[in-house]
């Protein structure tokens, strides 16, 4: 009954997968099991943003880049694998987010579809009415994407944007996207202190920046 149940992350090829690394970076940190789920878009991005080029062992490889130790607590699926422990609806998860979310990962998920198990994963959650979490990050929205947000916002799904706020006076990059990176832990319940909330004092913690 102790056992943390494991959180499970996406990251997809919209811009942005800095926020799904901090992500992945902050759970690990405290120890939290991830089911990390990576698709090529998204190591595409990583690429063009961030000059990240991995090789072939991307567990190992992440867990370097993001400082972290060698035993952290993290399992990565191959998206091909709807054998995986996330593809199937007893294995128990705290829930999932996918961040960033692109608008094909939008789309495939409203419309049901399961063409990898990134979809898969998304479609267990929202059956077993686990969180789901969908972290967007684009400008502006066509009518095509407003309605797949509103068919997953129905459907029991938290629609987020990436937009920092500056009411708590970031200093730095990091700070904005510590902002939005706390705000998902958020919708999960997580305690956290990675940006200084609205009438709060509290001080940011974690201040681990990108390489």
């Amino acid at each position: 009954m102790d056992r943390k149940l494991p959180f499970v992350l996406a990251i997809t090829g919209a811009s942005g997968s800095v926020y799904g690394l901090r992500l992945l970076q902050y759970l690990l940190e405290i120890e939290h099991p991830v089911e990390l789920l990576v698709s090529r878009g998204a190591l595409q991005v990583m690429r063009e943003e961030m000059d990240l080029v991995f090789a072939e062992d991307l567990q190992a490889e992440l867990i370097t880049y993001l400082s972290l130790p060698a035993d952290s607590p993290l399992t990565l699926h191959r998206l091909e694998n709807y054998g995986a422990s996330v593809a199937s609806g007893s294995y128990r998860t705290m829930g999932m987010a996918v961040a960033p979310c692109s608008l094909g990962t939008l789309g495939s998920i409203a419309s049901g579809l399961t063409e990898s198990l990134i979809h898969r994963a998304a479609a267990v959650t929202l059956k077993e009415k686990r969180p789901l979490t969908i972290l967007l990050r684009e400008m502006p929205f066509g009518q095509i994407q407003i309605k797949h947000m509103l068919t997953l916002s129905e459907a029991g799904a938290t629609v987020a944007c990436a937009s920092p706020g500056f009411y708590h006076k970031p200093q730095s990059v990091s700070d904005m996207i510590d902002f939005v990176v706390g705000r998902v832990l958020d919708q999960f319940g997580f305690d956290h202190s990675l940006f200084k909330r609205w009438k709060e004092d509290a001080k940011p913690i974690h201040k681990v920046t990108s390489k």
